[in-house]
């Protein structure tokens, strides 16, 4: 299964394909772009300790360890968003194939947030002298909770830049019947009046100072959820760079918890440009969904070891954490296709991602000596449909315990 999907989602044509299509100084010569991915795929898989032990296992690598490392510290950001987006929209129609639920009928749900790579103590030339360890960078990730796929991200050299700066790149991917889900700090004018030119929706957490409000509506009756209860109000915006007297007509929900946040706070408040069709209940149950991308971004690092310590080039490392984000996506497919498989004997089975990763990699070398890539067929080729079924069929056979 895991050949299958890796064959789906990471081909190496393809790969080669998106770096020549977003490259801009770079160039291929001897080492290709996809060998570097399969390298780092390994290390990310925990197949392999570090960048360096997969080269030198590799038997026809074709250039030298330093050249090697002289270009995985020159990958260009703009590739490694364009592997990320060209990914999922490889594997979005094979998981919609498999099945599953929606949070929200008739829209897509992303959500919005960043991840910081910790310091590292493999020191750059100019840091040599100071005490501190380098932040090799952050990246400023879109996820689907219901496809369970990482579908964009902004990668950023700069780790003491604000997460804010990335948003607007991000908002070429954004439009209509999409709903963008982010926390308080991107509550800011620029942001929210930037996902409604692009025709989607957002959900974001009212900040204490911003943006500032020109008129608020009366608040309607309270509602029960299942974690307290809920009221909304007609909020207006004055509109940035605009007419003078221009507002944008938003809806601020409330919600009052019967158990405090980790944080002790009772109430909790979102912006929302959704239409009053979507009651403010739905909008409280959807913000709750926040919070799976900081699952995700735990399972990247302790499942598929995307804070590679050994890298601490900023490039470098934001290589090391997209192709663990891949890994990521291939997982999910796997993950979704075994729960879908045993549903009807299971409706409430939930597979455990760090098992399913372990189950893969004590059998995946094995399997390739065993079996060398050049014999398997060429399932890959299949339409997603017949992909799809291809995978279920795999996963029956897989004991769910």
């Amino acid at each position: 299964m895991a050949r299958l999907a890796l064959e789906q989602a990471l081909p190496a044509e393809w790969i080669d394909a998106v770096f020549e299509a977003h490259r801009q100084r770079q160039y291929p010569r001897e080492l290709l772009f996809s060998t570097v991915v399969e390298l780092m795929t390994l290390v990310t898989l925990g197949l392999r300790p570090s960048l360096h032990a997969a080269a030198r296992k590799m038997p026809e690598l074709g250039v030298s360890l330093a050249a090697l490392y002289d270009k995985v510290k020159r990958t260009e950001p703009a590739i490694l968003r364009g592997l990320a987006q060209g990914s999922a929209k490889r594997l979005a129609p094979v998981m919609a194939a498999v099945g599953g639920e929606t949070s929200l009928a008739g829209w897509q749900v992303r959500i919005l947030d960043g991840n910081h790579l910790p310091a590292s103590e493999k020191r750059l030339g100019p840091l040599r002298g100071y005490r501190g360890a380098a932040l090799p960078g952050h990246t400023l990730v879109v996820y689907d909770p219901d496809s369970g796929l990482v579908c964009d991200m902004a990668p950023c050299e700069d780790a003491h830049e604000s997460e804010r700066a990335a948003v607007p790149t991000l908002m070429d991917a954004a439009g209509p019947g999409q709903v963008w889900i982010a926390d308080r700090h991107f509550c800011t004018q620029t942001i929210l009046q930037g996902f409604s030119q692009t025709g989607a929706a957002f959900i974001v957490r009212e900040h204490a100072h911003h943006p500032r409000l020109a008129e608020q509506g009366r608040w309607g009756e309270w509602a029960g959820i299942e974690t307290g209860r809920v009221r909304e109000q007609g909020i207006k915006v004055s509109v940035s760079d605009g007419l003078p007297n221009a507002c944008l007509n938003w809806r601020r929900v409330e919600i009052e918890l019967s158990q405090p946040t980790e944080s002790g706070e009772h109430l909790i408040r979102f912006w929302s440009n959704l239409p009053a069709s979507v009651e403010a209940a739905a909008i409280a149950r959807l913000y709750r969904k926040r919070w799976r991308i900081e699952g995700m971004f735990q399972r990247l690092e302790s499942v598929l070891h995307s804070e590679i310590g050994s890298l601490g080039h900023p490039k470098a490392a934001l290589l090391g954490f997209t192709v663990a984000v891949l890994a990521y996506n291939v997982l999910s497919l796997l993950q979704r296709s075994v729960e879908q498989a045993h549903r009807a004997h299971s409706p409430t089975l939930e597979i455990s991602t760090y098992h399913l990763a372990q189950h893969v990699k004590s059998g995946y070398e094995g399997m390739l000596i065993a079996l060398p890539s050049e014999h398997w067929p060429r399932w890959a080729d299949d339409d997603p449909q017949g992909l799809a079924q291809r995978l279920l069929a795999l996963a029956r056979r897989i004991p769910p315990r």
